[in-house]
C-alpha cells in the first residue's frame, strides 16, 4: 500500500465530463489499496474569469477581497469531485485551506506555504477516506484566506505530499510528461523517464511550462517524488507511463553520463532594457537594480560593458516582458539620481536555454551552442550560465528554428517522431 497525493489541473477539471474522468482515475487508485488525498485546481479559464469580475469592481482593488473571490474556482472543483467520487461508491470528502489548515504568510496572492497541519487529513487517509483538496489556497494568520499565485496548486499538491509523507505525488496535466524540448516545435522531442529536481527546476525557471517553478524547488527540499502524467489516459494503462522528477541518487550514474542535455528550454516571456552612459563608479550598477527589486521584478541576464574611458558604461539586463513598462517608468524616475543618458528597450527578444546535469563533468556545452546558432545566422544579444545550464538571448522570430537546430545538435533527437 502506498500513500499518494495527486494533482488535477485545470484541463482535468474542465467540465463535468473531464471530473467524472478524474474520479475514475482516483477510485483506480483506491481500488488499489492505496491511501489517497487528491489537489484540485480551478476549472480551466475560471481564474481568469474571477479575476476579470475583480478588475471591473474595482482597477486598484482589495488585494484580500481579490483572494477571496479567485479562491473560489478550486472550492467548486473540489466540491464536485468529492461528490463525484461518493456516486462511484468512494468515501471522499473536500477540505478547504482553512480546514486543513494550510497556513502561509501574509501576502495576499502571492502568500508563500509555512506548514500544513495534517491531524484530521491523516486519520481520515488512513481510515480509508479520500481527501480532495482545494490547491492554490491557503490560510493567513490573521484567518484570511490567501492564494499562492498562478501555477500554486502544483505548490498545494507537493506541500501536502511532504507533509503526509507521501509516496510520491502524482501532477495530472494535459501532457504526459517531460519532453526534450516543446514537442510542437520538435515532433522528435522525446518523453524523458526521469529528470533531476536540478534540472526540472531549471528547466520551469527557462520557459517549460509543465511545472511551477516554486512546486519543484519545494520538491527539492523536502525530497518529495513527483511524477507528471496525462489525465487523458485510461487508469490502469500503465503503472508509471510519465515523467517522474527525483534526486540525482535515484538516476543512475550510467545514464547521467550518457546523457549530456537533458532538455532545451525557451521562453518569450522576455524582454531587453539597455541603460545608456552610467557613471562607471561604485554604486551606480545598485542604484539600478536595487528599485527594481523593491518592486518585486526579476531580472535575469546581466551585461555590463566595459569602460572605454572609465567614465561611463552601458548596463543591459532582461526582465519578464509583463514588467517591461513598469521597469522603464521605475528607472526614468531615478534617472537624475542615477545619471544615465537614455534606455532604450526591445521586447522583440527569447531566451533559449541549454539545460543538463551532464554540464558538471563535460566541456564545451556552451562552444556547441554557440557554434550551432552562428552556423544559422543566429545573433546573440545576451548570455547567462549556472553550473547546469547555459541561456542566451536572441531575436524572438528565431526562437523555434534556435530550438530545432540545438535539439538536433545535442543528439536530443528521437529515432521516430511520436506517433
Amino acid at each position: 500500500m502506498a500513500r499518494i497525493v495527486m494533482k488535477f489541473g485545470g484541463t482535468s477539471m474542465a467540465g463535468m465530463e473531464r471530473i467524472r474522468n478524474v474520479a475514475l482515475r482516483v477510485k483506480h487508485e483506491v481500488g488499489l489499496g492505496n491511501e489517497v488525498a487528491v489537489v484540485v485546481s480551478a476549472m480551466a479559464g475560471e481564474t481568469d474569469r474571477l479575476v476579470n469580475f475583480c478588475k471591473e469592481a474595482s482597477p486598484l482593488y482589495d488585494p484580500a477581497e481579490y483572494d477571496v473571490v479567485v479562491a473560489a474556482g478550486e472550492q467548486v472543483t473540489s466540491g464536485l469531485l468529492a461528490m463525484t467520487l461518493k456516486a462511484l461508491g468512494v468515501d471522499a470528502r473536500s477540505w478547504l485551506g482553512w480546514q486543513l489548515p494550510i497556513r502561509t504568510s501574509e501576502a495576499h496572492s502571492k502568500a508563500r506555504i509555512d506548514t500544513v497541519e495534517i491531524e484530521g487529513l491523516l486519520a481520515a487517509m488512513t481510515a480509508g477516506q479520500v481527501a480532495v483538496i482545494p490547491g492554490f489556497q491557503g490560510q493567513m494568520e490573521s484567518g484570511r484566506v490567501s492564494t499562492l499565485g498562478r501555477g500554486g496548486s502544483d505548490t498545494s499538491a507537493v506541500a501536502v505530499a511532504a507533509a503526509v509523507q507521501a509516496d510520491r505525488c502524482d501532477i495530472y496535466t494535459d501532457v504526459d510528461g517531460v519532453y526534450t524540448t516543446d514537442p510542437r516545435i520538435v515532433s522528435r522531442a522525446r518523453k524523458l523517464d526521469k529528470v533531476t529536481y536540478e534540472e526540472m527546476l531549471e528547466l520551469a525557471s527557462v520557459g517549460s511550462k509543465v511545472l511551477q517553478t516554486r512546486s519543484v524547488a519545494l520538491a527539492m527540499k523536502e525530497k518529495v517524488r513527483v511524477q507528471v502524467l496525462s489525465s487523458f489516459d485510461a487508469p490502469g494503462d500503465d503503472p508509471e507511463p510519465g515523467t517522474m522528477i527525483v534526486s540525482e541518487a535515484e538516476i543512475e550514474e550510467s545514464d547521467m553520463e550518457r546523457q549530456l542535455i537533458t532538455g532545451i528550454a525557451h521562453d518569450k516571456n522576455e524582454a531587453k532594457i539597455i541603460v545608456t552612459r552610467v557613471p562607471d563608479k561604485p554604486g551606480a550598477v545598485a542604484s539600478i537594480f536595487g528599485p527594481l527589486a523593491d518592486a518585486s521584478i526579476n531580472v535575469d541576464m546581466i551585461i555590463q560593458n566595459d569602460s572605454k574611458d572609465n567614465a561611463e558604461t552601458d548596463v543591459t539586463f532582461t526582465v519578464p516582458r509583463t514588467d517591461l513598462a513598469r521597469s522603464v517608468d521605475i528607472l526614468e524616475k531615478l534617472q537624475n539620481e542615477i545619471g544615465f543618458r537614455r534606455i532604450i528597450t526591445d521586447d522583440q527578444v527569447a531566451k533559449i536555454s541549454v539545460v543538463g546535469v551532464g554540464m558538471r563533468s563535460h566541456a564545451g556545452v556552451a562552444a556547441t551552442m554557440f557554434k550551432t546558432l552562428a552556423e544559422r545566422g543566429i545573433n546573440i544579444e545576451a548570455i547567462s550560465t549556472s553550473e547546469i545550464k547555459v541561456s542566451v538571448l536572441i531575436d524572438e522570430d528565431e526562437t523555434e528554428l534556435a530550438v530545432r537546430v540545438l535539439h538536433t545538435a545535442y543528439g536530443l533527437d528521437a529515432e521516430q517522431a511520436p506517433a
